[in-house]
């Protein structure tokens, strides 16, 4: 007995002890009160369902998380309380026997409520008002049949009490180790559903569970952005945070070289709807860190919340940001996933932001790049017969002409020459490609040409 009952609290995560060597009683005291202490118990033995009576009522009455649970399933708490009595007071009389069963027990009991979600303190609790109704048993029965005897458990307390703060910890430890697998499972499970979602393979099946796990609704709207940063020097192991306006609902989900934001655009359940002149100021919540769930209220609303988001944007000089055009439902987001990543491909090498229905030509472009190419080729390469600088500069010229909607004038102000310059550079444009500017059809082909070679290269 004195070998397991005066064990103390194993370390968590430090190496198991070596098996404890014999020793010897330090007096006579000792060696009667341990006696005493096995007379007392076996009297426990006999009168446990008693005791587990006591126990179980005494939880419901002081420990509201056990109340729930007791009345939930009564019969179950009452033989778990038995079992763990049980083991308790055996390894009181036979700790060699006992010892192993006593940890399994405190051990399934730990994970069981870790499972159930009963807090961890009520469970501690559990163990240490078990423990001083059994202290109090074997008081009682001595102080009943010997109170003679009395004095001499005295020398035993301390090694009973910490018998019950080895398994207090036991049970801890069995519990924070489930907890944190339960954790990780749901996390991984949400990592895979988003993972699902914007590869489009999730099963039409099991959109509901998505929608419940996200807080997200089935039937809503969505669009997705797609963000890549440049990574940091030297070793570029960790890329800057790209951070949405103050409170943007979204579910993050990182990759290799792109993370993806799934935006939700009208509210899940229970949340209140954002009217799209409030869009500019979506409620809800922005980390791309990894991923997350959703808890917070209000999403970006309709096109014009798109928009408001992308003006809102906080990114790392760089970045290059996508945004997909509106989609319907949970099931679309694998769709929305594939035109931001196209509206990504139309930013500009040097980083910035596109809003994929505002860029719906160099998208055009950049969805079949060789048909970019053999068009840029078509219409601008009788210009790479000329010296580079000279031609760089019609192409300046022709690209500042179109952003000043076909004005020669702004184009100028913006190239610091003369209108008349602007005007002899587009006239020799023309010369050189057989294409005219007030041609409509020519001037759809040049402008898709220059957003080609723009967002191609070549």
């Amino acid at each position: 007995m004195p070998q397991v009952v005066r064990s103390r609290v194993r370390a968590v995560h430090g190496p198991p002890p070596a098996a404890p060597a014999p020793r010897r009683f330090r007096s006579l005291a000792d060696r009667d009160a341990v006696a005493v202490l096995h007379r007392a118990a076996r009297v426990l033995v006999e009168a446990l369902p008693q005791l587990t009576d006591r126990l179980v009522e005494a939880l419901r009455e002081r420990e509201p998380a056990y109340r729930t649970a007791i009345d939930a399933d009564a019969a179950e708490i009452w033989q778990e309380v038995h079992n763990s009595l049980r083991h308790s007071v055996g390894s009181l009389i036979q700790p060699r026997e006992f010892r192993e069963a006593a940890h399994r027990t405190s051990r399934r009991i730990g994970e069981t409520r870790a499972e159930q979600g009963l807090p961890l303190d009520a469970v501690l609790h559990a163990f240490r008002m078990g423990g001083a109704m059994v202290w109090q048993g074997l008081v009682d029965e001595t102080a009943r049949c010997h109170p003679e005897d009395v004095r001499l458990l005295v020398h035993v307390a301390a090694d009973v009490w910490n018998f019950v703060d080895e398994h207090c910890g036991i049970v801890a430890d069995a519990y924070r180790r489930t907890e944190h697998r339960m954790a990780w499972r749901r996390e991984n499970r949400q990592r895979l559903m988003v993972a699902a979602l914007l590869d489009g393979t999730v099963q039409i099946a099991e959109l509901p569970d998505a929608a419940a796990m996200f807080g997200m609704p089935e039937n809503g709207r969505y669009a997705v952005l797609a963000i890549t940063a440049p990574r940091r020097a030297p070793h570029g192991t960790v890329r800057p945070a790209v951070t949405l306006p103050a409170g943007t609902d979204a579910l993050w989900h990182p990759g290799a070289d792109t993370e993806f934001a799934v935006l939700p655009l009208t509210p899940g359940p229970g949340r209140p709807s954002v009217p799209p002149s409030e869009a500019a100021v979506p409620l809800g919540r922005s980390a791309p860190a990894e991923p997350v769930t959703p808890t917070a209220a209000g999403p970006v609303s309709g096109d014009n919340g798109l928009a408001a988001l992308a003006a809102g944007l906080t990114a790392p000089t760089g970045a290059r940001i996508g945004i997909s055009s509106v989609v319907e439902g949970l099931a679309a987001v694998g769709d929305a996933r594939r035109l931001a990543e196209t509206a990504l491909r139309a930013c500009p090498a040097d980083g910035g932001v596109v809003l994929l229905d505002e860029q719906l030509p160099a998208a055009l472009v950049v969805s079949s790049p060789g048909l970019g190419a053999a068009l840029a080729d078509r219409v601008l390469g009788p210009l790479d017969r000329l010296d580079p600088a000279d031609r760089d500069v019609l192409i300046e010229t022709l690209t500042a002409w179109l952003d000043s909607d076909g004005s020669a004038q702004r184009a100028g102000a913006r190239l610091y020459c003369h209108r008349n310059t602007v005007l002899n550079r587009l006239r020799r444009f023309e010369q050189l490609t057989g294409r005219c500017l007030t041609r409509p059809s020519d001037a759809v082909e040049i402008a898709l040409a220059l957003a080609a070679r723009r967002l191609l290269g070549g």
